[in-house]
């Protein structure tokens, strides 16, 4: 069973646009594996609080003005 674990930070998309990343990924696995693994797909958009991630020794927040409006 192909599976990808996205995580990004809250808030970053929309419904919508995590809806789409999900069909997006689906299809590039079916490229990869043939349509036999559409059924067996799974992805995972997880969503990291704000302040809950960071890259070298800097913690990040998403700016207000860059947040997806559903």
């Amino acid at each position: 069973m192909p599976f990808a674990n996205i995580k990004m930070p809250q808030a970053a998309l929309s419904k919508a646009q995590k809806e789409d990343l999900i069909h997006r990924t689906t299809a590039m696995f079916v490229d990869f594996f043939g349509e036999a693994a559409r059924p067996h797909t799974m992805v995972l958009v997880e969503e990291v609080a704000d302040g809950g991630y960071g890259r070298a020794d800097e913690v990040f927040v998403v700016p207000e003005a860059y947040r997806a409006r559903d």
